[in-house]
């Protein structure tokens, strides 16, 4: 199961806390469209072609399986204030996170 997938599944749970939910990822607006209508998920996915967000969370590999660009798999929890309450980064692309500690960060922020 993917990490959206699973995000998908608690939206509900993270909405009934005050949670706003939205994915980014490095690939281009039409393939992000796609993505989210294959797995049905009713949250935005956004689009950093240009790579911006992922280098400023500090989330972007530099080289990647011989890629460059690419974001790394990872969850923050922003607080109204734009504080960051929680962060959780990856550099194994296989790993999914742990959404009960994204749960308890959100009731927490």
């Amino acid at each position: 199961m993917s990490e959206l997938s699973q995000l998908g599944q608690r939206a509900g749970e993270l909405r009934e806390l005050g949670a706003e939910i939205l994915a980014v990822a490095v690939t281009a607006t039409f393939a992000q469209q796609a993505f989210a209508a294959a797995l049905d998920v009713d949250f935005p996915l956004l689009s950093d072609w240009d790579r911006v967000v992922c280098e400023s969370y500090g989330v972007r590999y530099s080289v990647w399986k011989g890629h460059t660009g690419l974001a790394k798999r990872s969850v923050f929890v922003i607080d109204r204030s734009g504080v960051i309450r929680y962060r959780w980064v990856t550099d194994d692309a296989l790993v999914l996170p742990d959404l009960d500690a994204v749960v308890s960060a959100v009731k927490l922020a």
